[in-house]
């Protein structure tokens, strides 16, 4: 059976380069070109989206993925969420709504911002079906499942939800874990990690508060992500400990 873990994007809200072409302190390599936040999880016939980002339909055609089951959603920011109109070709490919997944706040949110992915009202056929979870939840496609723990992390001044799934966490967008949900962290092989910059910030680990927590709960593996114009990635990797390195769009990693 294949399980494949694919970080699609990377970057951090407004991708590198910006739209002005600005590339901070990023070098000019392949691996600084990254695209807004996102993950796919494959799992035998099974495939599952973390995020839909601004950029997710080149994210798709680059990793070729061509199939897609369901959505689940860290929270309901723009920079994750305003690709999900693109997800309709799955819809009439499939002849069947896309289970999209998320906590009470987000999936309200995402209703009220994309109605016309959830209702008729607009003269649209619906194409979306949400599904509010608690704590721990199943995705099933014939005899293939997918366990996945959700638990509340904090961002900046909301919350968002990270996911544990096969001994994988993602933690895109998050500056603090609540201590309770510290639990859910500990004998991970990878910890998928929102490392946003060298300086603090209010809404995002920086490099030195994503090195604690990796110190903390001590991962197998580590891969940093969500990173902004002045992280390079190969001033990052010279930097890291061997069993921690910094995501580039398309890593990916059996598991």
């Amino acid at each position: 059976m294949i399980k494949k873990f694919t970080i699609l994007g990377c970057g951090s809200s407004l991708g590198s380069p910006w739209i002005t072409n600005y590339n901070g302190k990023l070098r000019n390599n392949p691996k600084n070109k990254r695209s807004r936040c996102c993950a796919h999880i494959q799992k035998g016939n099974l495939s599952i989206l973390i995020d839909t980002s601004p950029d997710i339909k080149y994210q798709f055609l680059d990793n070729k993925i061509n199939k897609l089951d369901s959505i689940i959603y860290t929270h309901e920011h723009a920079d994750q969420t305003s690709g999900i109109f693109e997800m309709r070709p799955f819809f009439w490919k499939n002849k069947s709504k896309i289970p999209v997944y998320g906590s009470a706040k987000t999936i309200n949110a995402i209703k009220k911002s994309y109605e016309f992915c959830f209702t008729s009202k607009h003269g649209y056929k619906p194409i979306m079906k949400a599904k509010i979870i608690k704590n721990k939840f199943l995705i099933k496609k014939g005899r293939t499942n997918l366990s996945i723990r959700a638990f509340d992390v904090i961002h900046g001044q909301i919350n968002a939800t990270g996911y544990v799934m096969e001994k994988i966490a993602y933690l895109s967008d998050c500056s603090d874990i609540p201590q309770k949900n510290l639990i859910y962290l500990k004998g991970l092989n990878y910890l998928i990690l929102d490392c946003l910059k060298i300086n603090k910030h209010p809404s995002h680990f920086n490099f030195e508060s994503a090195m604690n927590l990796i110190n903390l709960v001590k991962p197998k593996k580590a891969i940093l992500t969500n990173l902004h114009t002045d992280l390079d990635y190969f001033d990052l990797k010279k930097k890291l400990p061997k069993n921690i390195i910094p995501a580039f769009d398309g890593l990916n990693f059996s598991f």
